[in-house]
């Protein structure tokens, strides 16, 4: 337990600063949006590339958790898609629940594996988001067609937003890089190592500044459903589908961590582009955000 709330209270400590920070206007309320652009432009694509260029593991032996994690992400997709035939949720209210139950925080994420596992579980992560990233894109663009009429689906456009994804951009990258046997000059590495130091801690903070606990003042049943699908049925599922697929051990457990992930800020964006229901999305951002660090907390040990 005790490795746990290691793991757990530097991570959230860094996101409760962060919503600190944004409460007293610190440094200035422009700062933030544009420290966040930073980090997802340069910052994080320097952290993947740096740590799969120079990564001692096989990148091909992550295909099982790729696998595992894409046949959990339709399974939880379909089962809200069941309830939802029963239940009968507004259409706008149901994308922002499937967009909670699927999405995951890039930077809650990495933190954590890197916290618990080190560079090796750090390998495994990026690799994974790298493959999940797209499809779980696409999967979010086709709900909102087919339940809001917005947001059409077309090929073009989404192989557009993929290619200038830099975080898969730099999964590409790094994986390459190791592929090839190149060795990057000492002078490279160096610098990509002290650049990507900060991409977790400024990504954390401003996963803090993102929370918006107004919104949780105005709670609906849709808003629980969601987090109870990501944070406890999203890792049971993926946890089976895992041992199914022969995952255990590190692999497994990083399997049901990125399972276990509250949902992304990203999801937000999406809502307000799309015809969403966006104050709900910001709730289920915030909760979501909130209640993992209990949800992991009973979860981990158990794996």
């Amino acid at each position: 337990m005790e490795y746990i709330l290691n793991s757990l209270i530097p991570i959230f400590s860094l996101i409760l600063l962060g919503y600190f920070f944004k409460q007293i206007a610190f440094p200035a309320g422009d700062f933030w949006p544009l420290a966040d652009k930073f980090t997802y432009y340069a910052l994080m694509p320097s952290l993947l590339v740096y740590k799969l260029a120079v990564a001692k593991v096989a990148l091909l032996s992550s295909l099982n958790l790729v696998a595992t994690a894409f046949v959990a992400i339709f399974i939880v997709l379909l089962s809200l898609m069941v309830l939802n035939y029963f239940v009968k949720f507004d259409n706008k209210a149901f994308t922002s629940i499937t967009q909670g139950g699927i999405r995951f925080n890039s930077y809650v994420f990495l933190a954590f594996v890197d916290s618990v596992y080190g560079d090796k579980g750090l390998v495994f992560a990026a690799i994974l988001m790298a493959f999940v990233i797209p499809l779980i894109n696409v999967l979010c663009i086709s709900v909102f067609a087919i339940y809001t009429r917005h947001g059409n689906f077309s090929f073009r456009a989404f192989f557009k937003t993929i290619v200038k994804n830099p975080l898969i951009g730099a999964c590409v990258i790094g994986g390459l890089i190791n592929f090839s046997g190149v060795a990057l000059p000492l002078s490279v590495i160096k610098s990509l190592s002290i650049l990507s130091s900060a991409a977790l801690p400024i990504g954390l903070l401003s996963v803090g500044v993102g929370l918006e606990l107004k919104y949780l003042r105005h709670a609906k049943k849709e808003l629980f459903v969601s987090t109870i699908a990501k944070l406890f049925y999203f890792p049971l599922v993926i946890y089976g589908v895992g041992l199914l697929l022969g995952l255990d051990g590190q692999m497994l457990a990083i399997a049901v961590i990125f399972g276990a992930m509250p949902t992304a800020i990203s999801g937000y964006i999406l809502a307000r582009e799309l015809g969403g229901d966006v104050s709900l999305m910001a709730s289920i951002i915030t909760l979501q955000t909130l209640a993992c660090m209990g949800s992991l907390f009973f979860i981990v040990p158990l794996l």
